[in-house]
């Protein structure tokens, strides 16, 4: 049996400062240890998954214990699914098959028939060949039947080949076995052919995606934003993800600084800005007024592009890291602002760093999470987590309510609350330090107060980016820029796709066989946002 060790109750007036510090050391070791012994066993139990050993049994708990589930208030008359749709009322049917009965007696007369519908599918090859005549005019030159433009002079047709793109970008169907569903359905491909059909020649799709973005930012009033790992040619990369509930644009780089994310938010412009929106940003981030006089000296200079910016820095003497970081990111905020990106915008993220730009608005459930984590080790401590706790979800549905009807009162009482809840002590010094930490956190978790439009949790991104995560684990890296370029591609159309109510099947039929009937996903992008309500 495994001992517990319960800290001594001391009185309150015989906690001095130093026992107050010995307990709060008390406290942090105790977590550390409580992890420890967590991450121990989850090794055990790999070691002895890798070992063919028996895992630990899982007890389900005892079936008496289980609550009755309440009585129905179906009322008794109606029976279950009394209400249900008619599935095969819009079903297109492709084939009528009379079926007369076995045997029908002498006299009957034919009254109706009684429909039964099956659905199925068809999964075979389709070979169709293609003879172009060729005819010889008088001057002895030779004219020649052409191609569906929709064939691009290939020998895979275009169901085939969204069918490739459908099973690898929204399946997640490995190229391996992709080819060898192909070859089992008869098709006759190789491994390189099927290559050059999922990454080359996607110019039409990159241009799509690139839209989506620049538009999407333009007509919206914040943003999802998160990154995860995403390996490229065996090297770590990251990838990042900008969307709400209108557009979701991913697209994978080496670095996940600031700077690299301002860059993506230019949206396909390459130039760095200086204008009073750039030097501003500067100014708040303090950079030293003698390096900021060389800058404001060529206020509305633009740099096409990296080459230039950074000769730039050079000849003004600019080249502390520090120096050059802020500079940078402060032109890349004017480059942002001055193609179109409005000055309030905001930014939801999980408090990483890197998105603190423009108007930044915290996530909810992620500055909840250090709360879950504590582990209490007295009855006082825990009573005190209890109370938090439930404090905090209390303002948390207020401010969802808020948010359906926003009130100055209101407003105010929530302001309140919050300071009520996050400057209180408390008898764990590790609850103490998160709640002054969430504390200092309090525009930025409280922005929707002033803007109710925006989310209370970043759940949307962190949805959104898994995709990678699950492509990580199965694929492992990609190794081509074509391959890397397609990855973030496809799913940001597929993502966009989805949040847009249009079928991924549909879209890419459409776009392969050049029927244009789906418009751009940007002018359906534009259209959702602006929709009211």
């Amino acid at each position: 049996m495994k001992a517990i060790l319960i800290p001594p109750t001391i009185p309150e007036d015989e906690k001095s400062p130093l026992v107050l510090q010995l307990l709060a050391l008390i406290e942090h070791q105790g977590t550390i240890i409580q992890q420890q012994a967590e991450q121990i066993q989850q090794l055990k139990d790999e070691i002895a998954r890798l070992k063919n050993q028996p895992p630990r049994p899982k007890i389900e708990p005892s079936s008496l214990e289980k609550k009755k589930k309440g009585k129905s208030k179906r009322p008794k008359d109606k029976r279950p699914g009394s209400k249900k749709r008619h599935k095969t009322a819009k079903l297109k049917i492709h084939k009528d098959r009379p079926i007369e009965p076995e045997h029908i007696p002498a006299g009957s007369e034919f009254r109706y028939y009684k429909p039964f519908v099956v659905q199925d599918l068809k999964l075979e090859a389709y070979n169709t060949r293609y003879r172009l005549k060729v005819y010889q005019a008088p001057d002895g030159s030779y004219v020649t039947g052409k191609l569906p433009l929709f064939l691009n002079d290939g020998h895979y047709g275009p169901t085939l080949i969204c069918f490739a793109l459908y099973q690898y970008y929204h399946c997640h169907v490995t190229q391996p076995l992709l080819l060898e569903q192909l070859h089992e359905f008869g098709i006759d491909i190789s491994t390189g052919k099927l290559n050059n059909i999922l990454i080359e020649n996607k110019e039409r799709f990159h241009q799509e995606k690139d839209q989506i973005l620049s538009v999407g930012l333009q007509v919206s009033s914040y943003v999802n934003v998160d990154d995860t790992g995403a390996r490229h040619q065996g090297q770590n990369g990251y990838c990042t993800h900008i969307g709400n509930e209108s557009f979701s644009w991913f697209e994978s780089t080496e670095s996940k600084s600031r700077i690299n994310f301002l860059k993506l938010l230019r949206a396909g412009y390459s130039d760095y800005l200086i204008n009073m929106d750039a030097i501003a940003y500067m100014e708040v981030n303090k950079l030293p007024k003698y390096v900021l006089s060389s800058i404001t000296a060529n206020l509305g200079a633009i740099f096409v592009n990296d080459c230039q910016w950074n000769q730039f820095l050079t000849d003004c003497g600019i080249v502390k890291h520090r120096h050059v970081q802020i500079a940078t990111e402060g032109a890349l905020i004017g480059s942002v602002i001055e193609h179109g990106i409005p000055k309030h915008l905001v930014i939801l993220s999980d408090d990483a760093g890197q998105f603190n730009v423009l108007l930044h608005a915290l996530c909810w459930i992620h500055a909840n999470r250090a709360i879950d984590k504590i582990i209490p080790y007295t009855d006082h401590a825990k009573k005190d987590l209890d109370t938090v706790k439930d404090q905090v979800w209390l303002l948390y549905k207020g401010l969802k309510k808020y948010k359906q009807n926003p009130k100055l009162k209101e407003k105010k009482r929530l302001e309140a609350m919050f300071d009520k809840i996050f400057s209180r002590k408390t008898a764990s010094a590790t609850l103490n330090s998160i709640l002054k930490r969430i504390y200092q956190n309090k525009s930025e978790l409280l922005l929707v107060l002033e803007r109710p439009d925006i989310p209370l949790h970043n759940n949307g991104a962190e949805s959104a980016i898994r995709e990678y995560v699950k492509k990580r684990k199965i694929s492992g890296s990609t190794r081509s820029e074509n391959g890397r370029r397609c990855r973030d591609t496809f799913t940001s159309l597929k993502k966009t796709c989805r949040k847009l109510g249009v079928s991924f099947w549909q879209y890419l039929k459409d776009r392969i066989e050049k029927t244009n009937f789906i418009p751009d996903l940007c002018e359906l992008v534009r259209e959702h946002a602006l929709k009211p309500g």
